[in-house]
């Protein structure tokens, strides 16, 4: 939820939960908003140690005139949920014509499930659709 007070600038970021350090990507992209490398990192690494250790963790990242922030973590990407599901490594290659694998209605739904809060959808019905197209575009048939 973006936040109540105005922002100068905001900017996206995702991250590996609990894993955020002043290494690169992270320290400069701190540094042209002229934030505090350190705390945004613990402050990340804080919210975000909801989530399984090293998942993906998509951050928005709101700045504010007196260069403080405040952070927004959205869930995962639906990819990253799907092959943690699945416990698959990496979709295919040419997703058109070379099948990987089927993903069922009821990982569709735990997939979705998790995802519920970011996605356009109103019913369990059109977020398994989201998914599935998301599923079919990383070379699984789904099976809805």
């Amino acid at each position: 939820m973006p936040p109540t007070k105005p922002f100068v600038s905001k900017f996206k970021i995702q991250l590996p939960a609990g894993g955020a350090t002043p290494a690169p990507p992270v320290g400069p992209v701190l540094g042209q908003h002229g934030l505090n490398i350190q705390a945004f990192c613990q402050d990340f690494n804080d919210k975000s140690s909801e989530y399984e250790k090293g998942i993906i963790v998509p951050t928005i990242c709101y700045v504010f005139e007196d260069k403080s922030f405040e952070l927004e973590l959205k869930t995962p990407p639906a990819s990253v949920l799907i092959k943690k599901e699945l416990g698959i490594q990496k979709g295919s290659g040419r997703p058109n014509t070379e099948k990987i694998g089927k993903i069922t209605r009821k990982q569709l739904e735990s997939v979705a499930t998790q995802k519920m809060k970011d996605l356009n959808a109103n019913d369990m019905d059109a977020a398994v659709k989201i998914i599935a197209g998301t599923a079919e575009r990383m070379g699984l048939e789904p099976e809805i």
